[in-house]
């Protein structure tokens, strides 16, 4: 299956978690070191202010977490299926990423916490926007499940199981893309504070062109 999927798969796959990685450092170097990519430290630090009944730090975490579902939900009502698929509308997802980045930006820079909803729900959507690629559980805005595919994979590798070359390829793009993501997150906020985000904001809109220019060109060769 994964064989028969365009060749490219993998450089939007890597596009995808670089754009990730930057706006999860972002989030960790000015949001009070707070994750926005994805939920696990952040259903942490809502468990730890439950203790503490920290009604205004609990509210903020709850509305970060509702917002990232959100932004998936948008994605699950617009695009419709989280399989791979020629002809969805990808490019107009990757469109609204960007624009809820801009906004986030703008949104930081004038310290509204509205800005951490907006990154959180940009990376939800973009998170759930190709979930399932050729079986395999794909997510570009974390990598503890990758990391786990990758060993079981290698672990499979170990019992004489040929491995999928080209999944693992993935894998290690994606696990690459994330932490150079991370790189330049850091590099850009060091320079230009929340304007870093408009790094993946216009990487957004670059991809989206891009998978537009190939619908079109796909669209063209089966009619001629």
């Amino acid at each position: 299956m994964i064989s028969r999927l365009p060749s490219w798969i993998e450089a939007g796959a890597f596009t995808l978690a670089l754009m990730a990685g930057v706006v999860n450092a972002v989030g960790l170097l000015g949001f009070s070191h707070q994750a926005v990519s994805h939920l696990t430290g952040t259903s942490t630090l809502l468990g730890v202010g439950l203790t503490h009944l920290q009604s205004a730090e609990v509210l903020h975490l709850l509305l970060v977490l509702l917002s990232f579902v959100l932004g998936a939900a948008f994605s699950g009502l617009f695009i419709g299926s989280s399989a791979l698929e020629h002809g969805r509308r990808y490019g107009v997802a990757l469109l609204v990423e960007a624009l809820l980045l801009v906004l986030a930006m703008f949104a930081l820079q004038g310290n509204s916490l509205a800005g951490h909803y907006l990154a959180s729900a940009a990376c939800g959507l973009q998170n759930a926007m190709v979930t399932t690629y050729s079986g395999a559980i794909i997510r570009t805005t974390h990598v503890s499940g990758i990391f786990t595919d990758l060993g079981v994979m290698l672990g499979a590798r170990l019992r004489g199981v040929p491995m999928d070359r080209r999944k693992a390829t993935l894998f290690l793009l994606l696990i690459g893309g994330f932490i150079l993501g991370g790189t330049v997150g850091a590099l850009g906020f060091g320079q230009w504070q929340f304007r870093a985000l408009l790094v993946p904001a216009g990487m957004a809109v670059v991809l989206a062109l891009v998978y537009q220019l190939w619908v079109v060109r796909r669209a063209v060769q089966k009619t001629g």
